[in-house]
């Protein structure tokens, strides 16, 4: 099976086992139910006509400072939902952290989303790795909820927001350079 045609049955799967969860789980603001599939390229981009506002994306890092994705408007950012018992957000942290050093001077911001930890495992995750972007502390979930019908609700996740606040990229699973850098170049050379 080609690497797009596993991404799409991954991605089937884990809407068929979300949808069982329907409109009762509870979150802070609201979720995006028009999102039933993020239908991407081979290279995980997203058309433009296609693409979906994202969801309110606000709270407190592991540093204690607020942080509003919506205040990003008008850059590319990069969320990566992720979690310190996860094994792949492990081995994934290098090539974010690399693509965040290749791509910042193109206007590109990275955004880590950490799920389901508490807060002292969250930061060692985040100081072992040497993660230098900020990442929401999301212990509860409730951001992650926000997308329950269009990503898998566990880490690793990775979004491309593009610069006008809309969905442009989606990668399930841990991304590798060569999955995530052309990508990120690619929206940050679009026109708005």
């Amino acid at each position: 099976m080609t690497r797009p045609a596993l991404l799409a049955a991954a991605l089937a799967c884990t809407l068929a086992l979300t949808a069982c969860g329907g409109e009762s789980a509870t979150a802070d603001g609201p979720t995006t139910p028009q999102l039933k599939t993020l239908a991407t390229g081979a290279d995980g981009i997203i058309a433009k006509g296609d693409r979906l506002p994202v969801p309110e994306l606000s709270g407190t890092t592991l540093e204690g400072e607020p942080l509003d994705v919506s205040s990003m408007r008008g850059e590319v950012v990069v969320l990566n939902f992720w979690a310190s018992w996860c094994a792949p957000c492990r081995a994934e942290a290098e090539t974010l952290e690399e693509v965040a050093a290749r791509t910042a001077d193109q206007g590109v911001r990275f955004v880590g989303i950490n799920v389901k930890d508490e807060l002292g495992s969250a930061q060692a995750f985040q100081r072992k790795q040497e993660v230098s972007y900020p990442s929401l502390h999301d212990q509860p979930g409730r951001l992650l909820l926000r997308f329950r019908r269009a990503i898998p609700q566990t880490p690793p996740t990775t979004l491309v927001i593009d610069r006008e606040g809309r969905i442009a990229a989606f990668f399930a699973g841990a991304v590798r350079l060569t999955d995530l850098l052309g990508p990120v170049e690619q929206i940050a050379a679009e026109q708005a």
